[in-house]
């Protein structure tokens, strides 16, 4: 389907209607919210840790290379940097509007599935040991060899939080979500041969892996726990994309499915206009032309042929006078 004229949808002319349309869609985004919001207030699921499993738990307790507050840069704010350019560049707002809603659904939707996971799991992470023990004496029950930590509770509660892990989740969400943005507007899988086109779809994946190793790296989490994260936010990623974009090797793949709905909409309705002003003008000539034809009166009355020029359709009809 053929572009049309750049500048035409814009935030001011449009913008407002477009977001009218999704409301709903953005309410169920701050319900998302909310829902993660308590999710990491309730208290996880204290998993069973004895004596003898402290030899994987005792890894030295070190800070984020990634701090938390980084996360939320890496995966909302970088990719909005991206779509705000790309609207520079091409005035339009349903590519704009759809691309920031279904990265907010990707990241929203993979923070509430990881964080419920994480409360019902309840698995250590490797420096679960200093932790519970800042001191670096363990202290056990007797009967069951249960942990009795003696440190302090929220750092306690965060240890019982390790899979799967937020901070890989939350980058494969945004990140991955980037990438496919990204495939469909350089037009990656277009079949002409220029394989460079990868390097910049594969980046944000890099960067996201990157930011996987980095927990592992810090002792927070263990392999298993980045492995699932990251396969979680990549899977959540790709539903969002492809609920507002056509998949990037379509020949479509450079827009949002609104984007061409409007553009069809667009073309009926003009195309319907014309059909009805063609109509109205083949009326207005078929009345113009059509005439009513009086034939001769009989016996003894008054010939005379005459012409009726009022507008009437169908056939010819007698008039006799009496």
């Amino acid at each position: 389907m053929p572009e049309i004229q750049l500048g035409t949808h814009t935030i001011r002319s449009h913008g407002t209607r477009v977001a009218r349309i999704h409301m709903h869609d953005w309410f169920i985004l701050l319900l998302l919210v909310i829902i993660d919001a308590v999710l990491n207030i309730i208290e996880p699921f204290h998993r069973f840790v004895g004596r003898d499993m402290m030899t994987d738990l005792s890894y030295p307790l070190k800070d984020n290379t990634i701090p938390f507050w980084a996360v939320p840069i890496i995966a909302i704010l970088l990719p909005l940097v991206i779509f705000l350019i790309y609207y520079f560049i091409r005035k339009d707002v349903y590519d704009f509007h759809h691309a920031i809603l279904g990265l907010l659904y990707s990241v929203l939707i993979t923070a509430v599935i990881t964080d419920a996971i994480k409360d019902g799991v309840g698995r250590p992470r490797p420096d679960f040991f200093w932790r519970c023990f800042p001191n670096g004496k363990g202290v056990f029950d007797q009967v069951t060899t249960d942990v009795r930590c003696t440190g302090d509770k929220s750092v306690i509660k965060e240890g019982h939080k390790s899979f799967p892990s937020g901070h890989t989740s939350w980058s494969f969400a945004g990140l991955v979500y980037l990438s496919w943005y990204l495939s469909g507007k350089v037009r990656a899988f277009d079949r002409s041969g220029h394989i460079a086109k990868l390097c910049l779809v594969f980046f944000p994946i890099l960067m996201a892996s990157m930011v996987a190793v980095s927990r592992v790296d810090d002792y927070w989490h263990h392999w298993q726990d980045v492995f699932a994260g990251g396969l979680i936010g990549s899977v959540i990623a790709s539903f969002c994309y492809l609920q507002f974009f056509p998949p990037p090797y379509d020949t479509d793949g450079w827009g949002p499915h609104a984007y061409f709905r409007m553009l069809a909409e667009s073309h009926n309705a003009a195309r319907t206009s014309s059909a009805n002003n063609d109509s109205q003008r083949v009326q207005s000539s078929e009345l113009q032309a059509v005439t009513l034809y009086i034939p001769p009166h009989q016996e003894g009355d008054t010939r005379s042929n005459s012409w009726d020029s009022s507008p009437m359709l169908g056939a010819p009809q007698n008039v006799r006078t009496h």
